[in-house]
């Protein structure tokens, strides 16, 4: 039997891979998947066909991803929300331990920005101005529970400021409350949104969230949150998953064949274009920062209220 099971191991992948995007098309997660589609042929030996199952917040796509054959045929982008949505309620699978990592592709690290005509130039400066006027700053992000929306109570409640949270469908509606005067801040997780609104100089960048300084062109300058005496780093991600229990021989195949797409020149060219930060791990890698992540996280979302938050709105 064991012959057997390397003799077809040694032949795969023999067909065309599905990869599913538990989001819509045109998206942050479908773009990273299309620009890994087009080196899987010269990487992996067979096309990676695009699949996109949007809804539930991703919970659709991943338990369709969940529930797949394990026979590597299947496999899905996957981003920190693969933790948090447990954390918001009962999910069909426990999304950390049904799916397996094979690769992390890229770093999402949260930039606060505001327009540049307000009187602050730095957080130290805006942390001051929110002391003197309680309750009058208030934060956009892309919706309840997102990652935007956890960096800014994070924010809140790391330097005891009284902002309030503005939820919105979105980065694109999140940046237009912004640029209409409606919010102060926006809490954004993709640097890209806010690039040509940095540009014409309608837009200054406050902070970046990480543990280091982000290396995307132009945005190189911005001073990390803890630089600026702030203790708040946390960096989401997106990734590339298999469904728990997939046979070593593919999940290496797959695994090695990823690699070999995410440092392909062409795609690292699309990512900074797209001021995508690329951020490689190998599956064991990978493993790890789900299981400090998920102890994060559960903490983060029940000290600030979120889970409770978003709880009483399901109801």
């Amino acid at each position: 039997m064991g012959a057997k099971e390397s003799v077809v191991s040694e032949k795969y992948p023999a067909k065309p891979i599905t990869i599913i995007v538990p989001f819509a098309a045109g998206g942050g997660m479908d773009i990273i998947a299309r620009s890994l589609e087009k080196s899987s042929i010269k990487h992996l030996g067979q096309p990676v066909i695009v699949v996109n199952m949007p809804g539930g917040s991703g919970t659709i796509g991943m338990n369709e991803l969940a529930g797949s054959k394990l026979d590597g045929y299947t496999i899905g982008a996957v981003s920190s929300g693969l933790i948090l949505q447990p954390l918001y309620g009962q999910t069909r699978y426990h999304y950390p331990t049904a799916l397996d990592p094979l690769v992390k592709v890229v770093d999402t690290p949260v930039i606060v920005a505001t327009l540049a005509d307000k009187p602050w130039g730095n957080l130290s400066e805006l942390v001051s101005y929110a002391k003197e006027h309680p309750g009058e700053i208030k934060f956009s992000h892309s919706g309840l529970g997102t990652m935007e929306h956890i960096v800014g109570e994070t924010f809140a409640k790391e330097t005891s400021l009284d902002i309030k949270q503005v939820p919105f469908k979105g980065s694109s509606e999140s940046l237009a409350a912004l640029l209409g005067g409606h919010v102060q801040l926006i809490f954004a997780a993709s640097p890209a949104v806010l690039k040509e609104h940095i540009k014409n100089g309608t837009i200054k960048v406050l902070g970046v969230a990480d543990e280091k300084r982000l290396t995307i062109p132009g945005f190189e300058n911005i001073p990390t949150f803890k630089e600026q005496g702030i203790n708040v780093a946390f960096s989401f991600w997106n990734g590339i998953a298999a469904p728990k229990g997939l046979p070593p021989a593919e999940k290496e195949k797959l695994a090695a064949g990823l690699k070999a797409m995410i440092d392909d020149p062409e795609f690292k060219k699309n990512m900074e274009e797209m001021g995508i930060s690329v951020g490689y791990m190998g599956p064991e890698e990978f493993g790890a920062e789900w299981i400090k992540d998920n102890e994060e996280l559960t903490k983060i979302v029940k000290e600030t209220g979120i889970a409770e938050l978003i709880a009483a709105q399901k109801k």
